[in-house]
């Protein structure tokens, strides 16, 4: 197999990861764990299980350049920390994979902030991708959108700002740090937050959630109820750390731009396992709609050949 299919398969390794990951999110939500508590609980795993990887496989790669300190703060507390938060509360609320479709109209924004913001060179695929885009979530809008909860809509469209934010701010740090030692030190810092948080009861604490409690799992894998604890593992260390470290050995292979143009697919396994596990249906025309915003996403990312995006983190 040569690097380069080793590398696609990483990355769809990672898509399918993330796509059932959706689905047991969604569980644990309907279980009782508030989006703002499974956020704290996905950080602090993450964070611990990025640091034994750290040190064991990057010792020599603990420190971020001084000058990038406040990006990393910002990556940290958005991207990594604030992101999840809006994910987990759109995916309670409406279908998952019309979430992860507005989740992902971050590289649109991405684009957009690279040509008005930074001013920076793009081709002229980034203004037919921005129309692909509108006229994808006016087809998806006029299916009845009317019918759907706004909060989870507004919800995606926020995730989808928080992460921009990661891949704008997360472009910046891997390309003078380890990208597995950034992403350590985001969710290090998403894990104060989420304590923070916590301390202050705007939202119920991470360590609150009881990992005995049970969990029911849908009726299509058997409808039996497991400790909850086993659903947040595989949140944690199946649904984040695992994929996100299959992208990004991706990368040494092949660039990051083409890692994320195929994790373009994960909205649409998102709704494929939606389907299959709570009988969530879109219409023909959310979908037809739902592939043109995918057109769209992958012409801005094409828009910026020379700069690379860091793997996803969701």
């Amino acid at each position: 197999m040569s690097r380069e299919t080793l590398a696609i398969v990483l990355v769809l390794f990672g898509v399918v990861a993330f796509s059932i990951n959706a689905g047991v999110s969604r569980i644990a939500l309907d279980s009782g764990v508030s989006a703002g508590a499974l956020s704290g609980v996905r950080a602090v795993g993450s964070a611990a299980l990025l640091g034994l990887a750290v040190l064991l496989f990057r010792r020599s790669a603990w420190r971020i350049p001084k000058q990038d300190h406040g990006v990393l703060v910002i990556y940290g507390l958005v991207g990594v920390g604030i992101m999840p938060l809006f994910y987990f509360e759109a995916i309670s609320r409406i279908p998952i994979g019309l979430a992860l479709l507005l989740e992902f109209l971050a590289p649109v924004w991405v684009a957009l902030w690279a040509r008005i913001v930074r001013r920076q060179e793009v081709n002229r695929l980034l203004w037919p991708a921005v129309g692909l885009t509108v006229v994808g979530l006016a087809v998806i809008a006029g299916a009845g959108l009317d019918g759907l909860d706004p909060v989870g809509i507004l919800a995606g469209i926020a995730c989808s700002f928080a992460f921009a934010t990661y891949f704008i701010f997360g472009e910046r740090l891997v390309s003078r740090s380890d990208p597995i030692t950034v992403t350590f030190w985001g969710f290090s810092i998403s894990s104060v937050l989420w304590t923070v948080v916590g301390l202050t009861g705007l939202t119920s604490a991470w360590w609150s959630v009881s990992l005995s409690d049970g969990a029911e799992l849908p009726e299509s894998i058997g409808g039996a109820v497991v400790p909850l604890g086993l659903v947040l593992l595989w949140v944690t260390a199946l649904g984040t750390v695992v994929p996100f470290s299959a992208e990004t050995t991706a990368m040494k292979f092949i660039p990051a731009i083409y890692v994320s143009i195929v994790a373009t697919a994960e909205p649409v396994g998102s709704a494929i396992v939606a389907w299959w596990l709570f009988d969530q249906t879109l219409e023909a025309a959310q979908i037809i709609g739902g592939l043109i915003v995918i057109s769209g996403i992958v012409l801005a990312l094409l828009s910026r050949p020379g700069h690379q995006l860091p793997a996803t983190v969701e």
